[in-house]
């Protein structure tokens, strides 16, 4: 049974066929939002931001949202195996403070969440933002109108209004929350952000750790972030919210190349709310020229739990650490075969893919 299902669009399916899986090719490289899901991915981003891309000597656009941000700023870093590992392990064995029986408090949890970020990036972040060849852009929610600051009865009124604007349409959800994308100054995203209400804010060294804090702040269980150094005012949240899995229009890109994603799943959602929307769950045109990287599902029922970790699992292990990080330390374990297959298939000369 294979670990690695390749899923491409038809443009990319007819790259690989002739000529492979090529480094050089890679021109974009997106990484989702998802929580502890991510962490299945773990020992391939080792080996892409290794020794594969790790060889190229081209410009790749690295872009985030939540987890998805924090792995790709993980990939800036000059050791990224190393770092890769050191995140993998952090997150496996994070928990935060609080009362038996309950939920900690969002302060509690953006606390420590900021403290191991500072922990991971502080006095680091010059070293993110001046990569050769990488180009880092975050994305972040940022509230408006009621949502322009966070507080107890306007946060759940506004995000009612946002989920029931987004019900009707996408880009009307643009209304209460938009697209903010913390983006290298030293080369543009190279793709339209047309799709939906949107700003570009110049990534430095003095909005990064908030950027990054603000992309992976999910509501209610992280307090959002204020005010970022060189960027509109107001609250940021989770870029998850606007944008998932980052469902973008890659099809647009302003020079040729493939997009990369290494992704947990074959659907490419657009936006968090969209997640009980099936019928935006279809690939679109947009993902022409992508390459999604994605467990079998069939290898994901032989994990703890015959499932991804996720964030339910706090929940569902409460008080018992240990038998989380256990299983969750299992996860990745197994996941060094969709690594392992990846690289193989990197050496071939043609790589048949099934459709998105």
């Amino acid at each position: 049974m294979q670990a690695l299902h390749v899923h491409a669009g038809p443009k990319a399916r007819r790259h690989l066929l002739e000529h492979g899986l090529r480094a050089s090719d890679v021109r974009i490289v997106p990484a989702a939002a998802g929580g502890p899901k991510g962490l299945i991915l773990n020992p391939l981003d080792q080996f892409i931001f290794g020794p594969w891309l790790g060889g190229t000597d081209h410009t790749i656009h690295l872009l985030g949202a939540s987890i998805g941000a924090w792995r790709m700023a993980t990939a800036c870093l000059a050791d990224p195996q190393a770092e890769f590992e050191a995140l993998a392990q952090g997150y496996i064995h994070q928990q935060y403070a609080g009362e038996p029986g309950k939920r900690p408090t969002a302060q509690a949890v953006t606390q420590g969440f900021a403290a191991k970020l500072d922990e991971c990036f502080g006095g680091r972040e010059g070293q993110v933002l001046s990569h050769p060849r990488y180009r880092l852009h975050i994305f972040a929610s940022r509230g408006r109108h009621i949502l322009g600051r966070e507080g107890r009865l306007r946060t759940p009124l506004g995000y009612a209004g946002a989920f029931a604007a987004n019900l009707l349409q996408r880009r009307a959800m643009g209304a209460w929350l938009e697209r903010v994308v913390f983006s290298d100054p030293r080369e543009a995203l190279p793709l339209p952000l047309s799709d939906y209400r949107s700003q570009v804010v110049a990534l430095a060294a003095t909005n990064f750790q908030p950027s990054l804090l603000a992309s992976c702040s999910i509501p209610f269980w992280l307090q959002a972030v204020h005010d970022i150094p060189g960027a509109p005012l107001g609250a940021y949240w989770d870029g998850g919210i606007t944008d998932y899995h980052l469902h973008l229009n890659y099809a647009q890109m302003s020079e040729p190349g493939l997009v990369l994603y290494p992704h947990f799943q074959k659907t490419v959602v657009p936006g968090w709310l969209d997640k009980a929307l099936k019928h935006r769950h279809r690939a679109t045109a947009a993902l022409d020229n992508v390459v999604l990287l994605t467990p079998n599902p069939e290898w994901v029922r032989s994990l703890p739990n015959a499932k991804l970790p996720d964030r339910n699992d706090f929940t569902h292990y409460a008080l018992d650490v240990p038998g989380r990080v256990k299983a969750w330390q299992g996860a990745v374990d197994e996941s060094q075969r969709l690594r392992d297959e990846f690289a193989a298939l990197t050496q071939l000369s043609s790589v048949p893919s099934l459709a998105l």
